[in-house]
Formats: C-alpha cells, structure tokens, sequence
C-alpha cells in the first residue's frame, strides 16, 4: 500500500475510534447498539490493516 493510502486509512480510522468513544460514554438507555457494533468492528478492521501494514514495511532484522 501506498504511504498516502495509509495515511487516509488511519485518519478514518481516527474519526471511528472517536466516534466510538463518544458514543461509549453516554448512558446505556440511549446507546445505538447497532451503530456502536458496527464502529466497534470498522474500527477493529481498520485497526488490524493498519498493524498488518506497518509491520509488513518493518526491515527484516531477524534473517
């Protein structure tokens, strides 16, 4: 991937996590519990790409 690819996947992935987070801190009766597990999972993806990315472009120091 791209280094400008990565950059918008985490700056979405930023703005999911944020949204998660504020919907996190209002009380249960009034959590969208629809909304909240589908940012849970986008999040959760974005955030596993994102790892597997970064950890691909690592050097190889351990051949």
């Amino acid at each position: 991937m791209s280094k400008e690819v990565i950059f918008i996947l985490v700056i979405v992935s930023m703005a999911i996590w944020i949204t998660v987070s504020r919907e996190a801190v209002k009380p249960s009766k009034e959590i969208n519990w629809r909304k909240m597990i589908t940012l849970l999972s986008a999040g959760t993806l974005s955030a596993l790409v994102i790892t597997i990315t970064l950890f691909q472009s690592l050097p190889l120091l351990f051949r």
